[in-house]
């Protein structure tokens, strides 16, 4: 009975999920997945001004931005990417280059269309249009150069001053409570202690054992030519026939001899 539970368990299981899904919750099971979103249809997004490349989703609370062919998305202190706007997000292991260059305010400015006091006409991008055109829009700097992002009047900042803005926002986004509390838990898993199996010199011991027994040169007596003749030699013996006499009958020596007497 118990077995029979758990074969329809399983089998409901890969009815339910398909063998990839499950791979996927597999893997990422132990870091954790951000929520599903649902779109009704495929968003439209902005283009940030600033920021080089990278488009943002301004109709959802959360966010989602564009860059570099795939779709980035924050959650609770980590970062996620993927192929795809609401679904098959993957766990990223830093913080992606191009978020500091996110003005922490754009969705304010986006409500109010104006971007650091200057009229802000922004333009809404569809789908389609975004994933056929985003690759020479980031070689030619299109939104920079011939639209200047929608800004009126708005001149790119020099570079010094953006990086000394790089730097303020990242310190910026270190201090938020979610990003503090996944570092804490990054420390804890980093001071675990490890068993003594686990550790790196005792594993570097054992190899330097194993490869001592490989080198170490083997006794004569050892070595598998030095017991070949000697089993050769017992099997020679085994198969020798043994000489019979016939019982009763003396041999022929013992006979010539009672004749010469």
């Amino acid at each position: 009975m118990k077995k029979f539970f758990i074969g329809t368990l399983l089998l409901a299981l890969v009815t339910v999920f398909p063998v990839p899904t499950m791979a996927g919750v597999d893997v990422n099971i132990s870091i954790g997945l951000p929520p599903p979103i649902v779109f009704a249809a495929p968003p439209e997004v902005i283009v940030v001004p600033d920021a080089y490349g990278v488009y943002a989703v301004p109709d959802i609370d959360v966010d989602i931005f564009f860059w570099n062919g795939w779709w980035w998305r924050p959650w609770e202190g980590r970062w996620y990417r993927s192929a795809y706007y609401d679904r098959g997000w993957g766990y990223y292991r830093s913080v992606p280059s191009f978020y500091y260059d996110v003005d922490p305010g754009w969705r304010g400015y986006y409500r109010d269309r104006h971007w650091r006091g200057h009229q802000w006409s922004y333009e809404r991008i569809p789908y389609e249009r975004l994933h056929s055109n985003w690759k020479n829009w980031n070689n030619n700097r299109y939104w920079e150069r011939q639209r200047t992002w929608g800004v009126q009047g708005y001149q790119p900042r020099p570079q010094q001053q953006r990086q000394e803005l790089r730097q303020q926002r990242q310190q910026q986004y270190q201090q938020r409570p979610e990003v503090q509390k996944q570092r804490q838990e990054q420390r804890r898993e980093v001071q675990q202690p490890q068993r003594p199996e686990q550790r790196p010199e005792a594993r570097q011991q054992q190899r330097q054992e194993q490869r001592r027994e490989v080198q170490q040169p083997q006794r004569p007596e050892q070595r598998p030519e030095a017991q070949r003749p000697e089993k050769q030699e017992q099997k020679h013996k085994a198969q020798k026939p043994k000489k019979s006499h016939p019982q009763g009958k003396p041999e022929r020596g013992y006979e010539e001899k009672q004749d010469r007497k």
